[in-house]
């Protein structure tokens, strides 16, 4: 995931070392100051344009973010700033015709009224990493276009629970955001949990295990049992295929009909 133009480059580096990784270009929220530090803001944008544009051409950027609204953390940067640039990368996403990758942290109006405004210029994208309430779900899912992605962070409360409750499965994402945002024992959702990993701690690093204390990609598993368990669903394998589904139908439209059929299996390594 990108998340300033440094971070956008390395992160098409990395994609372009692996056939099975892609990435994201943009500036997230807590990181937007960066174009006026850059001393050239629209230089520092146009930048991220031949990036992504590079990106897509090499067939590795397949959205337009991380970016948006986190008003918990406004001491990286102003509301005033996040919303400006926010806004910014709406042409970003326009131009390229791709999706975005969105974040929203206590700024669930704003990042609506922006959205609102922006809609005829992104074609899809998803609100990842949700923790809002109810109300804030429920303006997400007045935009058709978008989908809202649940992890760890998304399923500590019972009130966590109730709101993961009222998501359509057509209109939800599981993520992990490893190396953060794990499922933990306190989290009210932790009893649906069935997989679980042998772990060592990052010094006696084992490539069999997990590393103690840090969120794998291959928990995103246990995200999927405890959606499946909180909405009474058996079939695990139904879940994730059409979950899988939809990440396809935002980021990976032409590998749909293969994507699809994958299923989150007991050995998933993804």
């Amino acid at each position: 995931t990108g998340g300033s133009l440094k971070e956008s480059k390395e992160a098409l580096a990395i994609a372009e070392t692996d056939g099975r990784l892609f990435c994201t270009v943009g500036v997230h929220p807590t990181r937007c100051k960066e174009f006026e530090e850059s001393g050239n803001p629209e230089h520092y944008f146009q930048e991220l344009v031949s990036l992504a544009k590079e990106g897509v051409e090499r067939g590795k950027v397949v959205a337009i973010g991380e970016c948006g609204l986190d008003y918990d953390r406004l001491q990286f940067c102003p509301a005033d700033v996040q919303r400006q640039y926010f806004e910014k990368q709406f042409e970003l996403a326009d131009a390229l015709r791709l999706p975005m990758f969105l974040h929203m942290r206590a700024a669930g109006k704003d990042f609506c009224d922006i959205i609102e405004q922006n809609r005829h210029r992104f074609i899809s994208g998803v609100a990842h990493s949700f923790t809002g309430c109810a109300e804030d779900r429920d303006q997400l899912l007045k935009f058709d276009n978008l989908f809202i992605g649940i992890n760890g962070c998304s399923l500590k409360t019972v009130e966590n629970l109730q709101v993961l409750a009222g998501i359509p499965l057509e209109r939800m994402m599981i993520e992990t955001d490893a190396p953060y945002c794990e499922i933990r024992s306190t989290h009210a959702g932790a009893h649906y949990i069935k997989s679980v990993w042998s772990s060592k701690k990052k010094e006696k690093f084992d490539p069999g295990c997990t590393v103690k204390n840090r969120n794998e990609p291959c928990f995103v598993r246990q995200v999927l049992e405890v959606v499946a368990g909180q909405r009474g669903i058996e079939d695990v394998g139904s879940l994730a295929k059409t979950l899988y589904a939809n990440t396809c139908r935002v980021f990976f439209p032409h590998d749909l009909d293969t994507m699809a059929g994958v299923v989150l299996g007991d050995d998933c390594n993804i």
